[in-house]
C-alpha cells in the first residue's frame, strides 16, 4: 500500500506561481499529477518516471508546469508557472509501480489539494 500526501496549494493570481509537493510512504517506478476542476472529469497533468529522465505532460501544461522527483526524500514536486484562471482544480498526487505508466495505470492516490487562480 502507497500513501501519498500533498501539499502546496493555495490561492495565487494569474501569472503567479505555486510549488506542490507530494510525500509517499513508499517508493513506486512512476509518479504523477492529475487535476479535477468543478464540473470536470479528472484529467491527467504529468507524470515522472523513476530516474527523473522521462517526464510526460499534458498539451495544456507545457512550458509552464515542471515536475521533478527526490527519490531519497520520496517526494515528488510539481512547479506551476504562469498559472491561468483555468488551472484552477483539486490537484492529486498519483502513484503506480508501473516503470512507464500510462495515466489509465496510475492506482495510488493523495487526498488533493486546491489551487486557485484568480484573474
Amino acid at each position: 500500500q502507497v500513501q501519498l500526501v500533498e501539499s502546496g496549494g493555495g490561492l495565487v493570481q494569474a501569472g503567479g506561481s505555486l510549488r506542490l509537493s507530494c510525500a509517499a510512504s513508499v517508493l513506486t517506478f512512476s509518479m504523477g499529477w492529475f487535476r479535477q476542476a468543478p464540473g470536470k472529469e479528472r484529467e491527467f497533468v504529468v507524470g515522472i518516471s523513476w530516474s527523473g529522465s522521462s517526464t510526460y505532460y499534458a498539451d495544456s501544461v507545457k512550458g509552464r508546469f515542471t515536475i521533478s522527483r527526490d527519490n531519497a526524500k520520496k517526494t515528488v514536486y510539481l512547479q506551476m508557472n504562469s498559472l491561468k484562471p483555468e488551472d484552477t482544480a483539486i490537484y492529486y498526487c498519483a502513484a503506480t509501480h508501473t516503470l512507464y505508466a500510462r495515466p489509465s495505470d496510475y492506482d495510488y492516490w493523495g487526498q488533493g489539494t486546491q489551487v486557485t487562480v484568480s484573474s
